[in-house]
């Protein structure tokens, strides 16, 4: 966490109100989050720069600065980016980063474990980082030849192959294992052995998982919030994830929960997403 859908709730959030302005007295409270770049560089650069754009790559919010940079911030399992204005006061006690944006507004980063990392990319790093990453699942070049030619060339179980961002950007647990239930394929599957209707129905499920998720502002399964501090709400409709030993929505099967395919919580229905179901 967060995944796709949260990432893109937060962008959507903030974007409006940063896009235009610029960084007044910028300020890095916490240095342990800094990838590839020193407190001082990165305030140097962010320090009156205007913001000329804030989108999402993979899981990534990327902030770029009117100078050709780019901030990214992979927000992780406890981190937050939020604008506030006069009448929501920041909570101060585990910002990162923080600066002033103008009337009244300040930007803040907060982490609670610091789990979350920012860097500062110039031109030729950036194509670097987004070359290594794989296509962004909801655009519409993303079709089903797309999403089949991704998956080629792996043994892995098809739910670890999903959340490979060098593959496809964005899925993590919780949509992996969503979308694996709807399209009714077991998470341990080895990919090679996907027929091409496992992967028709694989890619119509990622897509619409998504795109739900991103509809209801994302899930808020523990400190997630968007960008002006509200929960998600995907969570109240999830089918599988985090409902192991609950009965299945589909055909009310006790769901199960095993560590043993990426150390992470897989949740399914053996019944549902079992062979020739």
């Amino acid at each position: 966490m967060p995944e796709l859908p949260e990432v893109e709730t937060i962008v959507r959030g903030i974007a409006p109100k940063l896009v235009g302005r610029r960084f007044a007295n910028p300020q890095l409270l916490h240095a342990d989050v800094l990838r590839g770049v020193t407190p001082r560089r990165l305030l140097a650069a962010l320090r009156r720069n205007r913001i000329a754009g804030v989108f999402r790559r993979a899981k990534h919010v990327v902030i770029q600065l009117e100078s050709g940079e780019r901030m990214v911030i992979q927000p992780r399992m406890t981190g937050s980016l939020i604008v506030y204005d006069r009448r929501l006061k920041p909570d101060e006690r585990y910002a990162v980063l923080r600066a002033a944006i103008g009337e009244g507004r300040a930007f803040v980063y907060s982490d609670v474990r610091r789990l979350g990392t920012i860097s500062l990319l110039d031109d030729a790093a950036w194509e670097a980082y987004t070359a290594a990453i794989g296509p962004e699942p909801l655009t519409d070049e993303f079709d089903t030849g797309s999403f089949s030619q991704r998956l080629l060339g792996t043994r892995q179980a098809i739910k670890k192959a999903l959340m490979d961002q060098s593959r496809i950007a964005g899925i993590g647990n919780i949509y992996a294992n969503e979308a694996l239930f709807r399209a009714r394929i077991d998470p341990s599957q080895r990919t090679d052995r996907l027929t091409p209707d496992d992967r028709r129905r694989l890619y119509r499920a990622v897509r619409h998982v998504l795109r739900q998720a991103v509809r209801a502002g994302g899930s808020t399964v523990r400190d997630y919030r968007d960008g002006t501090g509200r929960a998600g709400t995907y969570q109240r409709v999830l089918l599988v994830y985090g409902r192991g030993g609950l009965p299945c929505r589909r055909c009310r099967t006790r769901l199960s929960t095993t560590h043993a395919i990426d150390g992470r919580a897989t949740t399914f229905c053996w019944r549902c997403q079992g062979s020739g179901s």
